[in-house]
C-alpha cells in the first residue's frame, strides 16, 4: 500500500475513500482462489469438513489468510470477523469491524459451480459502511460505499421497480420458493443461488426480484450484500421488517426476505404466510 493505513476517523467522514483499495486486494483474493476452481468438475484443492459436517478447502484458508494481513494493513484499527477464523471476542469493544466470507458458497466452488465469491465488509458500529462482493468465475465485481449508490465492475446498478410479487422472479431455498409459489403469489422460480452474498447482489442489479433466505445465516454472508442491496435501492429484513445488525455475540440470523422497496412489503406478508403458515 503506498499511502498510511486508513485511520477511523477517515471512514467515518467518508467510507468511500477505502473502497477502491478493498475492492483492489478483493479481486486479488480472488485470483488466489480461482487456480483451485473446475468448472463443472471438482476442485483441484484439498477439501476437508468442519464440525456439522460443512466443508472447507485450502482456497478458503488461503483467501482468509491473505485478507487478514492485507485488509488489516489497510485498517488496523478495525476489528476482525471471518467464517474461517477463530472468533475472538475482542471485535465486540470495537466500533470499526472486518466481517469476511472468504468463499461464500464453498460447496459450489467445489463441485463446479460458478456461482461463488468472495465477500468482504467493513462495519462501522454495527452497520456495513463499504463491500464488496466479487466473483470471479464470472469476473464479477459488485461494490458499495454507503451514501454513494451501487455497483457492478464499475457500472451503477439498480433493483426492479416491480411493485407486485405476480410475475416476480425469485430465488431462495427450493421449499421456501416452493411455498412461496404454492401460495398462490404468482412468482417466477429462478434456480438457487449457492452464495447466499451473490442471491442478494442480484437483487440489487433487478436479475432476481425476491430473495428467500433461511434461518441461519452469519453475518459473513450477508453484510456485504446488504450495503450493496440497500445502495441499489432494495433491502434486505427480517419478517418483522428489521433490518440485521452485525457484530453482536452471536452472529447469527434468523429468515430474511430481499428485494427492492416497492416489492417488500407485499414479500413480507406472503413470505409470513408461505413460512409461518
Amino acid at each position: 500500500m503506498d499511502r498510511p493505513p486508513f485511520t477511523p476517523q477517515e471512514i467515518r467522514a467518508e467510507p468511500a475513500a477505502i473502497l477502491n483499495a478493498m475492492v483492489a486486494v478483493v479481486e486479488e483474493a480472488g485470483r488466489i482462489a480461482l487456480p483451485g476452481f473446475r468448472l463443472g468438475g471438482p476442485t483441484t484443492a484439498r477439501v476437508w469438513h468442519k464440525g456439522g459436517g460443512s466443508p472447507v478447502t485450502e482456497s478458503d484458508v488461503a483467501v482468509d489468510t491473505f485478507l487478514n494481513e492485507r485488509l488489516g494493513a489497510l485498517c488496523p484499527a478495525a476489528g476482525w470477523l471471518s467464517e474461517e477464523t477463530a472468533d475472538d471476542a475482542a471485535r465486540l469493544a470495537l466500533p470499526l469491524v472486518w466481517i469476511v466470507d472468504p468463499i461464500d458458497g464453498t460447496r459450489a466452488y467445489a463441485s463446479g459451480h460458478p456461482d461463488w465469491s468472495v465477500a468482504v465488509a467493513l462495519l462501522v458500529e454495527g452497520r456495513p459502511v463499504a463491500g464488496i462482493v466479487h466473483a470471479p468465475a464470472h469476473r464479477a465485481t459488485y461494490a458499495a460505499a454507503e451514501g454513494h449508490g451501487a455497483t457492478l465492475n464499475g457500472r451503477p446498478i439498480r433493483v426492479s421497480d416491480r411493485d407486485t410479487l405476480r410475475g416476480a422472479k425469485a430465488a431462495g431455498p427450493a421449499e421456501a420458493v416452493a411455498a412461496l409459489a404454492r401460495a398462490g403469489h404468482g412468482v417466477v422460480r429462478l434456480p438457487r443461488v449457492p452464495s447466499l452474498a451473490l442471491r442478494l447482489v442480484r437483487v440489487g442489479e433487478g436479475a432476481i426480484e425476491a430473495a428467500l433466505v433461511s434461518g441461519n445465516a452469519r453475518d459473513w454472508d450477508l453484510a456485504a450484500a446488504d450495503l450493496i442491496l440497500t445502495e441499489a435501492g432494495g433491502t434486505v429484513t427480517n419478517l418483522a421488517g428489521e433490518i440485521p445488525l452485525y457484530n453482536r455475540p452471536m452472529p447469527v440470523h434468523g429468515a430474511l426476505v430481499a428485494s427492492g422497496m416497492n416489492l417488500h412489503g407485499p414479500l413480507i406478508a406472503a413470505a409470513r404466510d408461505a413460512l409461518e403458515g
